[in-house]
């Protein structure tokens, strides 16, 4: 009897006990989902102030005749790269079918990667005597000026601010400006943007029209295109707006996004060129001339773009030259 009253008596206390603990009640926090690295809001700059260009887009006239491979004229920025035994370019790693790095095989490839492998055919009579240097957009001019390239093939829209830094080539393709957004989003068109996020990257042409729409959505920029990607897809931004060529790349890698909406302005595409090495613009230029006439030019848009961008395939940009 003592020991069943004795554990009456614990059980007593144990019940007491228990009725006088309290719970703490730990908050719900969401979970944080981090930028990609270096993303920040992008401030809007003042009104451009109007500029005479006089023809943008107008090229020097090709070396005529233009040299064999691994004959270059002596002295010249060309038979100085032929010495060398590589032409450094500048390109992109990250952008589908354009320049990008094949997952499998690990080298960059697409269709600004076949422009630069003809002029490495040009120079040394061998396309892959070339190497390729991964740059960022806000890192192209840079590597010209410090010659860290020899030039830079990547999507590069071709300005009157830029011109004043860096020579181009002709025109070797033309993009048009469009906006990317989830399926979902109710987005139909740069009109919807008030209010909005929309993602371009640093050092692009891409951030002013943006910031310029009389919607006034706030821009991030970002090192990279996949960056906006990845945070278009957390949620973190509601657009991405830049060239549509690069988009339609974005929209293949994931089903759930489509490119919406007008042309935002035309993006005509130039190989860039450090200033001081006029003989090399004039020899690129009769490269991209035989590229577009021999068929090399369709052949690698068919290759490249064809399956990206619907339509049929349109015929190469018609070179502009000073007089």
């Amino acid at each position: 009897m003592k020991r069943i009253a004795g554990a009456l008596v614990f059980a007593a206390l144990v019940l007491t006990g228990c009725s006088t603990v309290s719970l703490t009640t730990i908050p719900t926090v969401p979970a944080q989902v981090p930028a990609p690295g270096g993303a920040a809001a992008a401030t809007a700059p003042g009104a451009p102030a109007a500029q005479n260009c006089g023809d943008l887009l107008a090229s020097y006239r090709p070396l005529d005749p233009m040299p064999g491979p691994g004959q270059m004229p002596a002295g010249s920025t060309m038979a100085k790269i032929v010495q060398r035994g590589k032409l450094i370019v500048g390109v992109d790693q990250n952008t589908l079918n354009m320049g990008f790095r094949d997952p499998f095989t690990g080298q960059i490839q697409g269709f600004d990667i076949d422009m630069a492998r003809a002029i490495a055919q040009a120079l040394f009579g061998d396309p892959d005597a070339i190497q390729l240097h991964a740059l960022t957009s806000d890192q192209r001019i840079p590597a010209l000026q410090h010659g860290d390239v020899d030039l830079v093939v990547r999507t590069m829209t071709i300005t009157c601010d830029r011109i004043k830094q860096v020579n181009f080539s002709s025109v070797y393709y033309e993009a048009q400006q469009r906006i990317l957004v989830r399926k979902n989003s109710g987005i139909t068109g740069s009109e919807q943007l008030g209010g909005k996020k929309v993602c371009a990257t640093k050092g692009s042409t891409s951030l002013a029209p943006i910031q310029a729409l009389p919607s006034k959505p706030a821009t991030v920029a970002v090192a990279d295109w996949t960056d906006c990607l990845v945070m278009l897809q957390q949620g973190q931004v509601d657009a991405v707006s830049t060239d549509d060529v690069i988009l339609a790349g974005m929209a293949a890698q994931d089903r759930y996004t489509e490119v919406v909406g007008g042309s935002l302005g035309p993006q005509p595409y130039g190989i860039a060129i450090p200033l001081q090495n006029v003989d090399l613009v004039r020899f690129v230029n009769g490269v991209l001339d035989r590229v577009r006439t021999n068929g090399t030019w369709t052949a690698s848009y068919e290759k490249w773009l064809g399956g990206l961008l619907p339509g049929a395939t349109p015929a190469p940009p018609v070179p502009r030259y000073r007089s």
